[in-house]
């Protein structure tokens, strides 16, 4: 199959799935991929929806900070 095909059966089988009733669609939090600013170390953090900057403390060197 082609991507256009496969595309195009995956929005066949969503809509027909939301016509049943079959799934709901919920929007949880966002996930941001947060670096240090003092030692440089990746951090995940979990932001709630609306929310632009998260507080959090480093996993590496425990430094508090926010996300932007």
């Amino acid at each position: 199959m082609s991507k256009e095909a496969m595309r195009a059966e995956a929005d066949r089988l969503i809509k027909e799935a939301l016509e049943k009733k079959a799934i709901t669609i919920k929007q949880g939090d966002t996930r941001i991929e947060a670096i240090c600013g003092k030692c440089g170390g990746k951090n995940r953090v979990s932001a709630a929806r609306g929310q632009l900057r998260v507080p959090f403390t480093c996993k590496e060197c425990g430094h508090k900070q926010a996300t932007l």
